[in-house]
């Protein structure tokens, strides 16, 4: 088997094909994962090309035959997938590194330390991050701090003790014009917000009373699908979850030893 360093499909190897072999390539590049199960003939019907234009095919583009081909777009196709999960693994393992450090860790035991206090507690997030929000509201009033998740950015909140309400923000981006409608319309009113977001340079961020960035890639899929990961936003919400309630334990015992 030949070896090949400059990928499956480099440009010189290309410009090589006649008309015919261009047919096969195009569709092969728009094809990829259904060839990788074709035979020979199906192929070159799909392609309108004899076989031999198929064959003539693989071996101007380095292959010893079809098998050969079809074996080099499995490989290339779990390679592909392998470097991207390395990248993941590395985006998540520099978003921990982070996360140990003392100033973040400071930052999070701030706002759990506001988030036990408060008389009221919300939760708000689109798309993706309306699920994290559900997630965070849910893990809040199992530890039992009362809260309740905002699935409408019209919601009416009651306006009392605005002071001691708070609402949690999740946003990847930051930047939604909708949730930036809702945060600015309740912090006017006194609510305390508090964000996770993406960078600390959001729109969100800046005016958010206190902020935990996550600094993860956005990712998109489609230009427009976000399936940014979530696993950072899941960590945050656990630990805020788990100091408050830390908190809130200390500070019972705390009444109790003084009322005895």
């Amino acid at each position: 088997m030949r070896v090949r360093r400059r990928g499956m499909f480099h440009y010189k190897s290309v410009q090589k094909l006649n008309e015919l072999e261009l047919g096969v390539y195009n569709y092969v590049m728009t094809h990829r994962d259904e060839v990788m199960h074709m035979k020979i003939r199906q192929l070159a019907a799909n392609a309108h090309v004899s076989t031999t234009t198929v064959l003539r095919f693989c071996t101007k583009m380095g292959y010893e035959g079809y098998s050969d081909f079809k074996l080099q777009l499995k490989i290339e196709k779990e390679n592909k997938a392998l470097s991207n999960l390395s990248k993941r693994d590395d985006e998540l393992q520099d978003f921990f590194k982070l996360a140990r450090k003392p100033a973040f860790q400071q930052n999070i035991l701030a706002c759990a330390q506001m988030l036990q206090k408060a008389s009221r507690l919300f939760f708000f997030g689109m798309g993706s991050s309306g699920m994290m929000a559900q997630y965070g509201a849910r893990l809040f009033s199992t530890v039992g701090i009362d809260t309740l998740n905002i699935e409408d950015s019209f919601y009416p909140l009651p306006d009392t003790d605005n002071e001691s309400t708070i609402l949690v923000v999740l946003s990847v981006s930051g930047e939604t014009e909708m949730m930036l409608q809702l945060v600015s319309r309740l912090k006017a009113r006194g609510v305390l917000i508090i964000s996770i977001t993406n960078h600390e340079t959001s729109t969100l961020a800046k005016i958010s009373d206190r902020s935990i960035p996550c600094y993860i890639p956005i990712e998109l899929v489609a230009d427009h699908y976000n399936v940014t990961s979530q696993v950072p936003t899941v960590y945050l919400l656990e630990e805020l979850a788990r100091k408050a309630r830390q908190l809130k334990e200390k500070h019972g015992k705390t009444l109790d030893s003084l009322e005895k």
